[in-house]
């Protein structure tokens, strides 16, 4: 009982604060519970395209508005880049607008991986003329530009829309680049074209403002593969293909992948989706995270911590009664892929007799003069199409037999092999210290030098291997699903200094027996040594290993003393 003038002895009244939960919409928490949830119900992402063209390319990057600079302007794909000089041991020190260059990163959105000829050009010429001749190749099928003042933007778009490119949501707490089978209705053995879902999933959600403001990024894949070439373990919702007993083929349905500081493999809901469905799912998984959501805070704000939290059952039952309306229908699991590699790269007959042709640039590190030459080169031997994968290669499609010899030397003329080394078809980089405000160590140049080193020690060595390197934390090379994954910080040297380096895990992977690598105690390595201990794992993987074995197997039972 609480004390009152008429009973002064009672126990005081406890003050009662109302529980704000996760900023869940749909539970009715839609006051904004951190920056940027403020941000955005201040103004939608999408509106900043007005003030980068009449205001902010006219006066300059110091017009910018702070929470235009460092937010909304993602929704546009621009992201500011790190300032050159500033050594990692800075980068979680130092304020925003001290890491913050006068220049900008811009990521082109490649929806299921898909150029053409024409597009390829423009990209590489908007590059040249505007990007210093920077271009990259992501592991999410887009490429990456810097050095873009804001000045030249508008012109950037214009190009870049002529041909049927965008930069729509390409960052952001957006529906982010739908990741797509790159031999979509081309393959042999494919078990279903997804073309059209994408198609269809683009139309509904870019730039539509139902979903322009997400608790964070959401990631999507959809591919009819049977290499089961997207990631899709990886990704927020994913459509996998699977031919179900009595419907024929159709799509296996994902949800609650993704990696970062606290990695989650996604989950099957046990549901087989039709092609026209596609969307339909994809709409109400997407609408699901963005009313459940959790808002309060960014470390929580991905749909794998709902999924996490809710489970499969209920999470299905929600998508089914609240959003769709109906049931879905139960179906198999996709089969375990047959091949070790599923980036596409070499020469494969296409289904209508025609050929693709996939090649490796060295961590997806190429150039605009490189990009325009190798559309000319596509060009030259038949072909209006290219697509790029989410392993940071690239694929040259509908190539006539007799021309596939005379395509395949032009692009080894660019440094483009489609025989590449073990070492650099499975060696993948993120952008690193060099251009990112949030990386700790430099990836791109020390990946390629990996490369060299490893092709000249162990020239023999010729089992798939994938050795991904990230310069922060965050995985956005994927290094927890790599055999080698090397995840950037500083570390101690002999003489005990302070030094680039890495804490390696070991024995991820996705597709075959999907899982996280091992990290072995103290196990971190300098930059300088990293090809030292590339080196000598590898060489006792082939002593020890067992006829047959993958790198990851042997990873997951060998000794310590092995692995160090």
């Amino acid at each position: 009982m609480a004390a009152t003038p008429q009973n002064p002895t009672a126990a005081p009244r406890r003050k009662v604060s109302r529980h704000r939960g996760e900023g869940q919409w749909a539970v009715g928490h839609f006051t904004p519970l951190n920056g940027n949830e403020q941000f955005k119900k201040d103004d939608d992402g999408l509106n900043v395209r007005t003030r980068i063209e009449t205001i902010y390319s006219k006066r300059g990057f110091d017009s910018i508005d702070p929470n235009d600079l460092r937010g909304r302007m993602r929704w546009w794909g621009l992201y500011t880049q790190r300032k050159p000089g500033i050594d990692g041991g800075k980068t979680a020190i130092l304020e925003p607008e001290e890491l913050d260059d006068k220049y900008f990163m811009l990521r082109v959105r490649i929806d299921g991986g898909r150029l053409t000829t024409e597009q390829l050009r423009v990209i590489g010429e908007v590059s040249q003329e505007f990007a210093r001749g920077t271009a990259d190749i992501t592991d999410r099928q887009n490429i990456q530009l810097h050095w873009i003042r804001i000045e030249d933007v508008p012109e950037i778009w214009e190009r870049l829309e002529a041909v049927g490119l965008s930069t729509t949501e390409a960052c952001g707490d957006t529906p982010r680049v739908i990741l797509g089978s790159p031999v979509a209705g081309i393959a042999e053995d494919e078990i279903i074209d997804g073309t059209p879902a994408i198609d269809e999933i683009h139309r509904r959600i870019l730039g539509n403002k139902d979903f322009s403001n997400l608790p964070r990024k959401f990631k999507t894949a959809v591919s009819g593969s049977p290499l089961l070439d997207v990631a899709h373990e990886i990704n927020d919702v994913a459509f996998v293909g699977v031919n179900h007993p009595e419907h024929g083929p159709g799509f296996d349905l994902w949800v609650g992948g993704g990696l970062s500081t606290n990695p989650k493999i996604g989950q099957r809901l046990g549901a087989w989706v039709p092609l026209d469905e596609v969307a339909d799912v994809h709409v109400g998984v997407l609408s699901i995270f963005r009313d459940y959501g959790y808002r309060r805070l960014r470390t929580r704000a991905r749909l794998k911590f709902l999924v996490a939290d809710w489970g499969i059952e209920k999470f299905r039952q929600v998508l089914e009664d609240e959003y769709l309306k109906r049931k879905l229908v139960d179906g198999p699991a996709p089969d375990q892929p047959v091949a070790r590699w599923r980036d596409h790269v070499g020469v494969h007959r296409q289904k209508d007799g025609r050929f693709y042709v996939g090649f490796a640039p060295r961590v997806g590190r190429v150039d605009g003069t490189t990009l325009t030459k190798i559309a000319e080169v596509a060009a030259a031997h038949g072909s209006g199409r290219l697509r790029t994968t989410v392993e940071q290669k690239m694929i040259v499609l509908d190539v006539k037999e007799g021309q596939v010899e005379s395509l395949v030397e032009g692009l080894e003329a660019l440094d483009l092999t489609v025989k590449p080394s073990p070492f650099r078809r499975g060696t993948m980089a993120c952008t690193g210290i060099e251009y990112c405000k949030l990386a700790i160590v430099e990836t791109k140049a020390r990946g390629a030098s990996l490369i060299d080193e490893l092709e000249r020690r162990i020239p023999e060595f010729d089992e798939p291997i994938t050795i991904n390197l990230n310069g922060c934390p965050n995985a956005c090379a994927r290094i927890q699903v790599a055999d080698i994954g090397l995840k950037g910080q500083l570390v101690l040297n002999s003489q005990g200094e302070q030094v680039e380096g890495f804490q390696v895990h070991l024995g991820g992977a996705l597709g075959l027996e999907a899982g996280f690598g091992r990290k072995v105690r103290g196990l971190k390595v300098t930059s300088d040594e990293l090809p030292d201990y590339v080196e000598r794992v590898l060489k006792r993987f082939q002593a020890e290993r067992e006829a047959g074995e993958r790198f990851a197997t042997w990873a997951a039972r060998a000794s310590e003393e092995a692995l160090s």
